[in-house]
């Protein structure tokens, strides 16, 4: 479903990556592993049109690099930014409204499947986004996604910061999504539940890729761990 390329993202005249290239499958969750400033985010970015880039990105054979954010959205490419984005004086109910998109009104997804998955933002539907604490922020904006009905996800550093049950509730949400047949690219730091959860792994070093494969080889590979993962 996405296929990127020979990748490169500058900040102004940083040049951030060095010719990344990666592939996310129908159904499949692959994971973005790596140390804190080695270009992750800044490749999910790329893919979403928010930083300058060149080189190749490909979402179900059709070229998205170049598009803008709203345009690669409307072709069923989800987002999760890594800060939530979500807005503070809206209530839950409302945020999740307002990631409904009129193009796919009969959708896979509808509010009452968000309260199943999360029941506590069920509790919390008339309570307003800034007042929730952090694993209720990260419910909520995981959701709010899903409500556009993507066909594929990008999520950066869901389980950042978030105790170790918000954490299983994550996982369990990443793999209720994929039996739905939406794909993961999956950003993030704890390599047990990437391990747990992945069909496949990238690891990425200095803005490129260093290791490509199944999670079973990444934990035969101590080298590639202790180089790139371990601190």
């Amino acid at each position: 479903m996405l296929e990127v390329n020979d990748l490169h993202a500058f900040y102004g005249k940083s040049h951030i990556l060095h010719g990344v290239h990666l592939t996310v499958g129908r159904g499949e969750i692959v994971s973005l592993l790596g140390r804190n400033g080695v270009g992750r985010s800044t490749t999910v970015k790329a893919v979403m049109g928010q930083v300058a880039a060149r080189g190749s990105v490909k979402y179900q054979g059709e070229e998205i690099l170049g598009l803008k954010a709203h345009e690669i959205a409307r072709k069923g490419l989800g987002y999760v930014p890594e800060d939530r984005a979500i807005f503070p004086d809206l209530t839950v109910r409302q945020n999740l409204m307002l990631g409904m998109k009129s193009r796919k009104p009969g959708g896979r997804w509808h509010m009452d499947d968000m309260f199943e998955l999360f029941p506590r933002l069920k509790e919390r539907a008339d309570t307003a986004g800034g007042v929730l604490s952090g694993g209720e922020q990260q419910m909520l904006t995981l959701c709010r996604t899903l409500m556009g009905d993507p066909d594929l996800v990008m999520i950066d550093e869901p389980t950042e910061g978030l105790a170790p049950k918000i954490v299983e509730q994550v996982g369990h949400f990443l793999s209720e999504i994929r039996k739905r047949g939406i794909s993961v690219l999956l950003v993030e730091q704890k390599l047990a539940i990437a391990l747990d959860i992945s069909e496949r792994l990238y690891v990425m070093g200095h803005g490129r890729i260093v290791f490509e494969g199944t999670p079973r080889s990444l934990r035969d590979n101590e080298s590639v761990r202790k180089e790139w993962l371990e601190v």
